[in-house]
């Protein structure tokens, strides 16, 4: 029991650091959408989808973890999220 209530504060945190990431990437397609009237928002709200899908799967995986090697775990969660990210952010610049 101990060994989860140690945990539980990382858990906490990768999730908050997840959605305020995204939450970030989404607020700044919206800004780039009121400043490019003219730019495709086909493009900007499909990354917007792809976004929310990336924050849905990153939680299911959170929220799956379980055995042993939590700490391992939860670090190639946070690692995916990294990259997921960075894949997000280049898209977002070819806007």
């Amino acid at each position: 029991m101990i060994f989860i209530l140690k945990t539980m504060p990382s858990i906490r945190l990768l999730k908050k650091e997840i959605n305020n990431d995204i939450g970030d990437f989404i607020e700044e397609i919206y800004l780039w959408e009121l400043s490019n009237p003219n730019g495709d928002l086909a493009k900007s709200e499909k990354l917007i989808d792809e976004a929310i899908q990336t924050f849905d799967d990153l939680m299911v995986k959170i929220n799956a973890v379980s055995g042993d090697d939590l700490k391992s775990k939860f670090k190639a969660i946070n690692h995916e999220h990294r990259k997921l990210m960075h894949s997000l952010l280049k898209k977002s610049a070819a806007l």
